[in-house]
């Protein structure tokens, strides 16, 4: 670099950092700045000879993690310094002990934290595995800063991935949408989630997430018109009643428009509700109820609401801490329009989450939702015994979860999962509770344990000093708490047998030649057809697993699939190895692996029967070789965020045809020969042959199902656009 570009970039170093300090969502005081400084210091002067991919001086990256942190996550001096410095323990000389010699032990501590998860995820084609999420996720025992700066160090590196090869990128998205997005929706980083969840579908799905966007952009100026139109009955209603507020419009985010897609079966014309409008109202906390369902009078007054999606979180707020009032109401031109009611407190801590709702704390004798959370979490990480991928999806699962609303004997209201049974909330009450429980009243009566609960049901628990729980409870509960208790209690018995039986494990794999690890672990649980390493331990040491079939286990990881797995590793060394692409698909419908494409056995997933055209990946299954998903398929993310190692680049290609079988579902308004119509287009126009087709008509409403065979997606999209111009004709869906 020449003296002039450098003298540029220090510059450029110095305005960001002066922009940090202008950003804080926290009051500096002189001493706090003082400790930025330094830590800033400590960050130049240990990056000074790095650089990132795109080129840029590597102390851009701790700068924007600490602007991250600092205003949009709101926390304070110790955390802005912690991000500063994040990676210079990993990345250079610098040591903890010097660290804590030079700050505290506090930042030592928080930096260490972030220093260890780095070290968890290898910098191979191999992804972070689910065993190493969960020991991420015990950091948040210690402090749940650590998993926040984390956070916001991997929306930066979600933000500037461009100059990634297409393979990594591939694997960093796909394990923040599996992980780190719904880890920033339970902390209540509601802004932070968006923008992983979007970034996450930029990167796994580009062409999906271009189209949104262009759609997006298309329908701006309408859709800004469609805003003010609504918003200024509002805004003259809401003056003239004196209330002081601030009405913003803004779109629903790509992600939750594509998750809408999906779950609807619908194009993203056919999505109604691409936008809401926000009302932030100022109050003090006292009034902040008695405003909010005022302003939804007023709302009300002009805009018919829909009684089934009225949302009201101020009375009964989420277990994250969101409150508000959300309705969606008919607005002018017949469109639905969604209106979330908020005060300014409730919308800082639906922004900033776990800073903001601290700042608002005080005066408050409840516990705060989040400590609940973080120490029900601890709970289970301490005495969670499943295996680590079962442990981490049924942790996701909880991150997610909608709630439902009940009430003790006492009048006291609880949040659970919803799906919930009545054991649940008997654990959730305390674990002395839950292991007692004999039986349990709903609303006044007697119901079954696995009852599942519904908001607005009083529960009570019947206990007996006499009551144990047996094997069959583990099916009548669905939270992870109450599952990690039953378990708990059940296998204080069989404990003992597993820790003897993991031991001569050990022994008789080292005769065999075989390290027992993860890896071996997970293909042996497999392999017998077991839920957990737990089940596998006790079974050899209870002698259910013998000898004769730990060799035919050898055996069988020396046969061809076992050679397969490594070969195809070896010779693929990312997940996503480029393959020229084909731009002509009428003619894919060859399936072929890998950059040499190759030509492999392979069977398709039933998940989400995939056809030739699709875009599409394969697995490597212990048991059933290579299985082809569709990129779009349900179990997509999950499989490339915990086995990224045993994914397989595929691509259709041209070759000799082949039929592929395909059912679509047809719905719209009777007419007098709409069969003929369906079925001419179908064979004469399509030349394609028809397997079995059943039309059915209820009150003029037809719906249809036909199965047809295809030589490929081109020509099933192509009938699909067909079939959807015949008149009365108004939704045409692929079902498998």
């Amino acid at each position: 670099m020449t003296e002039v570009e450098i003298e540029k970039e220090n510059k450029a170093i110095a305005q960001e950092y002066k922009e940090l300090l202008r950003i804080s969502y926290q009051t500096l005081t002189d001493e706090d700045k003082k400790l930025i400084r330094k830590a800033f210091d400590v960050a130049v002067e240990a990056h000074k000879d790095q650089r990132r991919k795109s080129g840029e001086a590597y102390i851009f990256h701790p700068i924007a993690v600490a602007k991250i942190v600092a205003a949009e996550i709101g926390l304070g001096p110790t955390s802005i310094a912690a991000a500063l410095m994040h990676d210079v323990v990993e990345d250079t000389d610098i040591t903890i002990e010097q660290i804590s010699k030079w700050f505290n032990p506090k930042i030592a501590q928080i930096v260490e934290g972030l220093t260890k998860m780095a070290m968890l995820e290898p910098d191979t084609h191999i992804s972070m595995q689910a065993e190493n999420y969960r020991k991420m996720l015990l950091t948040l025992n210690d402090d749940v800063r650590v998993i926040l700066i984390k956070i916001a160090d991997r929306l930066h590196n979600m933000q500037t991935m461009d100059s990634m090869a297409p393979y990594k990128q591939a694997k960093i998205a796909s394990e923040t949408l599996y992980i780190y997005a719904p880890l920033a929706h339970r902390l209540g980083l509601f802004n932070i989630k968006t923008k992983l969840e979007d970034l996450g579908l930029k990167y796994t799905e580009p062409e999906v997430y271009q189209s949104i966007v262009d759609k997006m952009k298309e329908t701006k100026e309408e859709q800004e018109a469609y805003i003010e139109m609504t918003s200024s009955v509002l805004r003259d209603a809401l003056n003239q009643e004196g209330i002081e507020y601030t009405l913003k419009g803004r779109p629903k985010s790509v992600y939750s428009i594509r998750r809408k897609m999906k779950a609807q079966n619908v194009t993203f014309e056919e999505v109604y509700d691409k936008f809401a409008i926000r009302i932030i109202y100022k109050s003090s906390q006292h009034e902040e109820k008695f405003i909010a369902w005022k302003i939804y009078s007023i709302v009300t007054d002009f805009y018919r609401p829909s009684p089934s999606r009225l949302r009201d979180w101020i009375s009964a707020p989420k277990s994250t801490g969101y409150e508000a009032l959300h309705i969606t109401v008919m607005g002018p031109k017949g469109r639905w329009v969604e209106i979330q009611i908020r005060s300014e407190r409730m919308d800082e801590i639906a922004e900033k989450g776990y800073a903001a709702h601290y700042k608002y704390k005080q005066g408050f004798n409840e516990e705060n939702s989040l400590d609940i959370w973080l120490n029900q979490l601890k709970e289970a990480l301490e005495s969670a015994e499943s295996n680590a991928v079962d442990f981490v999806e049924d942790f996701k699962l909880n991150l997610y979860s909608k709630e439902i609303y009940v009430f003790t004997p006492k009048g006291e209201l609880k949040s659970l999962p919803k799906g919930a049974t009545a054991l649940d909330f008997a654990f959730s009450i305390h674990s002395e509770v839950g292991l007692r429980t004999r039986g349990t009243r709903v609303n006044g009566r007697l119901v079954p344990l696995n009852h599942v609960l519904n908001s607005g049901d009083q529960v009570e628990i019947i206990t007996s000093e006499h009551q144990k729980p047996n094997v069959n409870w583990l099916d009548y509960v669905t939270t992870s708490r109450a599952k990690n208790k039953i378990k708990n209690v059940l296998n204080e018995s069989t404990k003992k047998i597993a820790e003897e039986g993991k031991e001569q494990l050990i022994r008789k794999l080292r005769h065999l030649k075989i390290t027992l690890d993860e890896k071996t672990i997970n293909e042996m649980v497999n392999l017998f057809r077991l839920k957990t390493s737990q089940d596998l331990f006790y079974r050899v040491g209870a002698g259910i697993i013998d000898n004769t079939q730990l060799k035919e286990y050898a055996s069988q990881r020396n046969n061809s699939l076992f050679n397969f797995f490594k070969k195809t590793i070896k010779r693929h060394p990312s997940p996503h190895s480029e393959i020229t692409s084909i731009k002509d698909s009428s003619n894919l419908d060859l399936l072929v692996f890998g950059k040499e494409k190759e030509k492999l056995d392979y069977k398709l997933a039933s998940c989400c029967n995939p056809i030739p055209g699709d875009e599409v990946f394969g697995f490597v299954t212990i048991n059933e070789g290579i299985k082809i998903h569709r990129a779009d398929c349900p179990n997509a993310i999950s499989l490339q965020s915990n086995y990224a190692y045993r994914i397989l680049q595929a691509q259709w290609v041209d070759s000799s045809k082949e039929n592929f079988e395909a059912t679509i579902k047809i719905t719209g308004l009777d007419s007098i020969g709409l069969t003929t119509q369906i079925t001419k287009i179908i064979t004469n126009s399509m030349g394609v042959n028809i397997k079995s087709i059943s039309l059915s008509e209820n009150a003029g409403v037809f719906n249809g199902q036909i199965t047809v065979i295809v030589p490929n997606n081109t020509v099933l999209k192509k009938m699909i656009l067909n079939i959807k111009k015949i008149e009365g004709v108004d939704k045409v869906l692929r079902s498998n």
